[in-house]
């Protein structure tokens, strides 16, 4: 709770309660929810909050570094707690969002640096497949 205050005071940025609750709720989950998922969750507690105000408030969290927005080709953008750059795998079936903690990508940047012309700032790789309870159901 501290790190959001003490980045919107040095971006010289406004904390509303709107920006703590879109917040609060993304440091509470370890799914990655959708705005609209965000959204519907927080609404009760906010009725006066719109579906705009949540889709600001998360660009402004991605823009300041509290969170990461991760795209896995689904057409809309999920949301993620852990700033710091990490893989994730999705499930082909129930769609479910997942965090690889303990593996560990960078040397990729390197990789891609030897085959190209580029200096690699940072990467992000999407892995697909089914998860336990899709591979489950699949077999009944």
């Amino acid at each position: 709770m501290n790190d959001i205050a003490i980045i919107f005071k040095e971006k010289k940025l406004k904390l509303t309660p709107q920006r703590l609750a879109v917040y609060n709720y993304l440091i509470s989950t370890s799914c990655h929810p959708s705005a609209e998922v965000i959204y519907n969750a927080i609404h009760e507690q906010y009725p006066t909050m719109s579906l705009a105000t949540v889709y600001k408030t998360l660009k402004t969290l991605v823009e300041v570094g509290l969170i990461q927005e991760i795209n896995v080709g689904e057409g809309n953008f999920r949301y993620d707690r852990n700033a710091l750059s990490h893989p994730h795998i999705q499930c082909l079936t129930c769609g479910k969002i997942c965090d690889f903690e303990n593996l560990n990508l960078d040397h990729l940047n390197n990789l891609a640096e030897t085959n190209s012309d580029f200096k690699v700032s940072f990467n992000k790789v999407y892995f697909y497949g089914y998860c336990k309870e899709c591979q489950k159901s699949s077999e009944n």
